[in-house]
C-alpha cells in the first residue's frame, strides 16, 4: 500500500510539474488539459482523476510556487535585529532561487493578474497567504513606528522593491541580447544587479538618512 501511495504522489507531482512548465511557457489560456496530459505522459482520464478542472490545476501550480516562497520571505523580513540591508539581500536570494528555476514566472504572474485578477486573489486567499503578507506589513510598519526604519508608504515600498527585483526577468530577452557584456551570463547580470537593489532599499528605509 505504501508503494501505491508513493506512486500516486509521484504521479501527481509530475502532473503539477508539467502544468507549471506549460502555464509559464504558454499562459493559462494557451494551455489545455490535453497539453498537460501529454507533457506528463498520461491520458486525459488519468489527469482528470487528479485534477478535474484547469482552475484546480492552476491553484496547485500557483500554490506550489508561491506557497513556499511567501512564508520564507516572511521569516526573513521579521528579523528586526538583523540590519535591513542583510534582510533585503536574503529576500532577493529567496526570489532569485525561485525565479532562477522558473525564469518566466514573473511574466506569467503579470499575465494572470491581467487575465483574472479576482481569480489570483481567490487563490491567494484559499492558500491563506494573506496572513503571511499581513504579518510582513505589520512587522515593517511596527519598525517604522518605533523609529528603527524610516516611514515609507507600503505601496511605494512594494513598488520600489518588486519593480527592481522583477524587471530583469520580465525583460529577460532584452537583457540577454542587449545588456550582457562579452562573456557575461544572465546569472552574472543578476548577481551584479543585486547590490543595487539592496542599496536602494537601504537608502529608502534608513531612518538616519
Amino acid at each position: 500500500m505504501a508503494t501505491d501511495k508513493n506512486h500516486t504522489g509521484g504521479l501527481e507531482a509530475r502532473i503539477v510539474d508539467a502544468a507549471r512548465q506549460l502555464f509559464i511557457e504558454r499562459g493559462f489560456v494557451g494551455t489545455s488539459m490535453s497539453d498537460i496530459a501529454s507533457r506528463a505522459g498520461i491520458n486525459r482520464p488519468t489527469l482528470h482523476y487528479y485534477f478535474r478542472t484547469k482552475e484546480r490545476m492552476f491553484d496547485a501550480v500557483f500554490g506550489g510556487i508561491v506557497g513556499t516562497l511567501v512564508p520564507r520571505v516572511k521569516d526573513i523580513v521579521l528579523q528586526p535585529d538583523r540590519p535591513i540591508g542583510e534582510r533585503v539581500a536574503s529576500v532577493v536570494d529567496a526570489y532569485y532561487d525561485v525565479f532562477g528555476a522558473n525564469p518566466g514566472l514573473p511574466m506569467f504572474i503579470v499575465r494572470e493578474m491581467h487575465r483574472d485578477f479576482d481569480g489570483v486573489v481567490r487563490t491567494i486567499m484559499e492558500l491563506r497567504l494573506g496572513q503571511y503578507i499581513e504579518s510582513v506589513r505589520q512587522g515593517l510598519q511596527g519598525e517604522m513606528d518605533s523609529g528603527r526604519l524610516r516611514q515609507v508608504p507600503m505601496r511605494y515600498l512594494f513598488l520600489t522593491f518588486y519593480s527592481m527585483l522583477t524587471m530583469p526577468f520580465v525583460a529577460g530577452n532584452l537583457c540577454r541580447t542587449v545588456l550582457l557584456d562579452d562573456g557575461e551570463t544572465f546569472a552574472d547580470l543578476l548577481a551584479g544587479w543585486k547590490p543595487y537593489i539592496v542599496d536602494a532599499m537601504e537608502r529608502l528605509l534608513d531612518a538616519g538618512g
